[in-house]
């Protein structure tokens, strides 16, 4: 039976005193469960385990590939072709006869195979969430501590907890001793969380924390400290088990056709085109195969090689094969290996592509929605400045690699790295510092990477610290004598090292007083620190005495860091000749020694950091920009710093309103329960930066935005981000710093964590779209040709043009290579410029269709000419059948080969020509006329193939009954006739087409202005009549006054950090 462990439950395991919580789950802190009622609990609350989601087999994914609309067709024609000659006593025991049938079944089974393997290597998130925890944990069951298999624990389970081990349950803490924990990958957040057994009051209008402070959850690491816990909720009880659901879905997988599930729900804009597109082509070309068939029956057209024959029978055949002239067999296939190559340009971009459909989904995004925390920043707290003795230093470089950058001057811009007061505030910061940093080669990519172990927070200073010259040995220069580490009652850590002998603190620091022996350290909330300190270093090196107007003037300084949503950290030291209490006296407590250490400080400088914007980002949020796309930035951070990120990489712009633009996430459910969607859109509609984001928030932004009919694309690394990644459109994963349940959640991954890679690879998606219009319209007009030839040889009455293997071999064989080279065409200059296509539009525009029309039109006429002038030359002037038959009823069908070849010739060589005229709807077909290289090899294959047809024994007689050497001079003299005619004509109808497409992108233009407007008096609709209204209840209150509220009264925390206004300056939690 699964357990429950609803909001409520979880409610009071994270605020009851712990003897209840102890008691809810009948166990105790010093004995834990008996085997007996562990093994009990086991069978009634299942392993702990995610559920893992049934994934579909390789054959039910190639099943899947042919119930497209398209397929089902051809099968069918496929079907009746085979039906109709096993009938005919004359051709059912001829192998050939069943040629046309076999070939259709060849061409979906490729296709259907194609599409199922690249889908089938995909990975799948839910597995990837049950590998987040480790093998074993050590727990305490009958008073003994023993090592369990992690999805043998059951709650009321105590378990012991030590640094780098992974939390593998929530677990309610009973005790905690210097106790971190890394909530990256739950919460986004870089910072390690200090957690604590203690139990606190919450204070009036203190802002509710991401994770409660008593609490750590299944999947994260500790990073520092030890402690133990109670089990309070396992498997899919836990907080990754909720994260799993959303992943999962709440609804039980849909089926169709019995057994297969139902993916409609999750399909891209381009899929959900090609089905409206086959179904329009399907039901056109039933109606034309029933039209030609009630008038070819009417007119008792028979077979010419058995005229004896039933009209019925052969206008069958007849049907069957305007079937394949009108179903564009080639479009799946097409747009398979399109995509196919299109995933593979974009590894060149770094970018891996896990479904076929996603590299064109992010080329339609028109919202990309992305994390903050390794997305659109490193992830890596770096120093960025620095200030003591009244003077203001930069630090240069990003993340841990200390070779890079160096420390500045702020004014001068000089080198700084000698300056005694960022010597003397670097050496005592490291001092009360337990991280190291180390060099280290990635066994995988062989990459040497410098990292920090131990406490993030620490990591900047031991890295400037490494920057000016200092060893990573200092703290075996300086002895420790005495460490007391942080707590959040204290807001601060001190040390105290042995300095005995040293007249400086260090090479060219600030000077120790004679008979020093220690030096006490303290670094932390710089209120607290500047409330402790009686003197203050200057910038010569002397103490000078920290007076009112010298606090007042370091607190501006705090404030100014603050505004630029830096976290700042105070170090001050304490010169002693001896310890103020008596070293060997065991009964002294460790708050009696804080006591005593911390008076008459000394304040030695400021460190002020920040998880800093990627190297390009900026760039690429600004490209996005220009591409029509809104950039949406989704973090755990709290409004201020949110805001100050977001600037940074110009996510919001100088003369956006702060009120409007960016929101508390609270916003969004205000007391508790999830606005009504109309207005969740209109909030949505109009922010770019959702502030203190829950798993939940992420996704139902993303839902508001698909609601809106936008193509939504999600970036994001943790597993928090998991759930959003697979409800977007398209979800982006990290490479890098990505854990593994977002790249099993994401349909592509960007395997150097750059959010620049996302705009090269929207360029690159819009590219592959732009190419498959273009070969979709191409295979179009050649379809629509096809059909116009056949239906006018029926109307007529002249012998039909050619067979049904005919027209596959060219449709498949001369027709498609070009095709194929058609989805490879370089995007056009300014592709990046043009807006988003709505998500609705279909892939044929209405410009599209008329230029299809118009070049099937075209290729109609000069072929059917080509053909009548061949009829009459080759049988003696008769071109209607009934005269062929008549003139020739011997050798009838011979002298019909010869006019097919003919015409055969004529058509491979005019679609070839249209090949480059295809490449551009209104620009003349000399515009970079070898811009494509991968056309000429394809028409080079083309002509190979047309040769082989209408010269190869056997092959080109027998089974295609083509001709090449029977026509003679005259017969390829007459062939060029084709595609001459058709290159003026061709080029011609794109003068109609310039126009049509320039009246489009108004018309697009201007509906997207209607749209914006209509949103923009909905939401002052919504928002300003409940605002003048004073309404009554907070559901109702208007979504535009909360963001000013919470900028206002919402300190900047997370969780190790708090950052808040000039009324309470600035606390940090190290």
């Amino acid at each position: 039976m699964a357990q429950v462990h609803d909001a409520e439950t979880a409610r009071k395991d994270a605020e009851e005193p712990i003897e209840q919580v102890l008691a809810r789950y009948s166990t105790n802190q010093r004995d834990g469960l008996s085997p007996e009622q562990a093994s009990k609990k086991l069978v009634e609350d299942g392993p702990n385990e995610l559920n893992k989601a049934v994934r579909p087999t390789l054959l039910m994914l190639f099943v899947m590939q042919l119930l497209g609309f398209i397929i089902i067709l051809l099968i069918i024609a496929a079907i009746a072709s085979m039906v109709v000659n096993a009938t005919n006593k004359e051709k059912a025991s001829d192998p050939l006869s069943y040629t046309t049938g076999i070939a259709i079944f060849v061409i979906v089974l490729i296709n259907a195979g194609i599409a199922a393997w690249t889908e089938h290597k995909a990975g799948g998130a839910l597995e990837a969430l049950s590998k987040l925890s480790q093998a074993s944990i050590f727990v305490i069951r009958g008073g003994n501590e023993v090592s369990v298999p992690t999805n043998s624990l059951v709650r009321g389970d105590i378990v012991v907890l030590g640094t780098g081990d992974v939390v593998p349950a929530d677990i309610r803490l009973v005790e905690a001793e210097d106790l971190k924990v890394s909530e990256a990958s739950l919460t986004g957040e870089p910072d390690d969380v200090a957690k604590t057994a203690k139990l606190k009051a919450k204070k009036a209008g203190e802002i509710e924390k991401l994770t409660p402070e008593v609490c750590v959850f299944s999947g994260c690491n500790v990073a520092n400290g030890k402690g133990r816990g109670v089990v309070v909720a396992t498997g899919m009880g836990t907080r990754i088990g909720h994260i799993a659901r959303l992943v999962e879905g709440e609804e039980k997988p849909k089926k169709k056709c019995f057994c297969l599930p139902d993916t409609s729900a999750s399909q891209t804009p381009l899929q959900i085109n090609l089905e409206k597109l086959g179904a329009k082509i399907g039901v056109l070309a039933i109606l034309v195969c029933v039209i030609v068939f009630i008038v070819g029956v009417a007119a008792d057209r028979k077979d010419v090689a058995n005229p004896e024959g039933s009209a019925a029978i052969y206008m069958i055949l007849i049907a069957v094969t305007l079937a394949v002239a009108a179903i564009p067999e080639g479009i799946p296939l097409c747009v398979t290996i399109s995509l196919s190559i299109g995933c593979k340009d974009m590894v060149e971009k770094n970018v891996v592509v896990k479904k076929l459909a996603a590299v064109e989904t992010l080329g339609s995004a028109s919202v990309i929605c992305s994390d903050k925390t390794g997305t659109l920043t490193e992830g890596k707290m770096t120093m960025v400045g620095m200030w003591s003795g009244d003077v203001s230093y930069d630090v240069e470089g990003k993340g841990f690699d200390p070779t890079i950058g160096k420390v500045v001057n702020s004014s001068t811009k000089e080198n700084a790295g000698n300056a005694l007061g960022v010597r003397s505030t670097l050496c005592s910061a490291l001092l009360c510092c337990n991280t190291t940093l180390i060099k280290e080669t990635d066994p995988a990519t062989k990459e040497v990477k410098w990292e920090p172990r131990g406490n993030s927070s620490e990591a900047p200073i031991v890295v400037a610290g490494r920057k000016v010259g200092f060893s990573e040995n200092i703290g075996e220069e300086y002895k420790r004598a005495l460490e007391i580490p942080f707590s959040s009652s204290r807001k601060m850590m001190l040390t105290v090292s042995d300095v005995s002998g040293r007249e400086t603190l260090c090479s060219n620091g600030m000077p120790l007083p004679a008979g020093s022996k220690y030096l006490v350290v303290c670094k932390g909330a710089p209120n607290y620190i500047a409330d402790l300190c009686q003197e203050r270093l200057g910038a010569d090196g002397s103490v000078q005495p920290m007076t009112e107007t010298a606090k007042k003037s370091l607190l501006e300084v705090v404030d100014d860091y603050s505004s630029k949503a830096l976290r700042v950290l105070a170090v001050a030291v304490r010169p002693m000749q001896d310890m103020p209490f008596d070293e060997s006296d065991e009964d002294i407590s460790t708050d009696d020694k804080f006591g005593a250490l911390r008076q008459n400080l000394c304040l030695v400088g400021l460190v002020a950091s920040i998880d800093p914007d990627r190297d390009g980002v900026k760039e690429s949020v600004i490209s996005a920009r220009g591409a029509g796309i809104r950039v949406v930035m989704i973090t755990g951070d709290y409004v201020k710093t949110a805001i100050a990120i977001a600037k940074n990489v110009c996510i919001l712009m100088p003369e956006d309103d702060e009120n409007v633009a960016a929101c508390d996430c609270d916003n969004l459910r205000p007391g508790g329960a999830y606005l009504a969607n109309r207005d969740m859109d209109i909030l949505t509609a109009r922010t770019r930066v959702f502030a203190r984001a829950k798993p939940e928030d992420k996704l139902e932004i993303v839902k508001s935005i698909q609601r809106q009919g936008q193509v939504a694309a999600m970036t994001g690394d943790g597993v928090n981000d998991a759930p959003a990644l697979n409800q977007a459109n398209i979800g982006v994963a990290m490479g890098i710093q990505g854990t593994e349940v977002a790249k099993g959640a994401a349909a592509m991954i960007l395997t150097d964590d750059n959010f620049c890679s996302i705009v090269a690879a929207v360029e690159k998606g819009r590219a592959i779209y732009s190419g498959i219009q273009k070969f979709v319209a191409f295979i179009m007009s050649v379809h629509i040709a096809e059909v116009l030839q056949i239906f006018v040889c029926i109307v007529v009455g002249m012998p039909v043009m050619r067979t049904p293997l005919q027209i596959l071999f060219l449709i498949l064989v001369t027709d498609l290579p070009p095709s194929i080279a058609l989805g490879m065409e370089p995007g056009e200059p300014g592709i990046l410029k043009q807006r988003p296509r709505p998500k609705t539009e279909p892939i044929t525009l209405s410009y599209m269709w008329v230029s299809m029309f118009l070049n099937g039109a075209v290729l109609s006429a000069v072929i059917i000419a080509v053909y009548i002038v061949a009829l009459m030359k080759y049988c003696d002037g008769e071109v209607l059948q009934d005269g062929i038959m008549k003139a020739f009823p011997k050798d009838a069908e011979e002298k019909l080969s010869h006019a097919r070849t003919v015409a055969f010739i004529s058509l491979v060589w005019s679609e070839n020509i249209r090949s480059y005229i295809a490449r551009s709807f209104n620009q003349p077909f000399w515009v970079n006329l070898c811009g494509n290289k991968m056309m000429q090899y394809a028409i080079l294959l083309a002509q190979l193939c047309l040769y082989a047809a209408v010269f190869i024994p056997g092959f080109s007689t027998k089974i295609l009954v083509l001709d090449g050497i029977a026509i003679g001079g005259f017969g390829w003299g007459l062939a060029v006739a084709g595609p001459a005619g058709t290159l003026l004509l061709c080029e011609l109808c794109k003068i109609i087409t310039y126009y049509q497409m320039s009246a489009y992108q108004k018309q697009l233009l201007l509906a997207e202005q209607e749209a914006q407007a209509a949103m923009l008096k909905e939401g002052i609709d919504a928002v300003l009549p409940k605002d003048s209204k004073n309404a009554a209840t907070k559901g109702d209150e208007p979504p535009k006054t909360k963001p000013q509220e919470n900028i206002n009264a919402t300190p900047i925390r997370d969780e190790n950090i708090d950052i808040v206004q000039k009324s309470d300056r600035q606390t940090v939690d190290i």
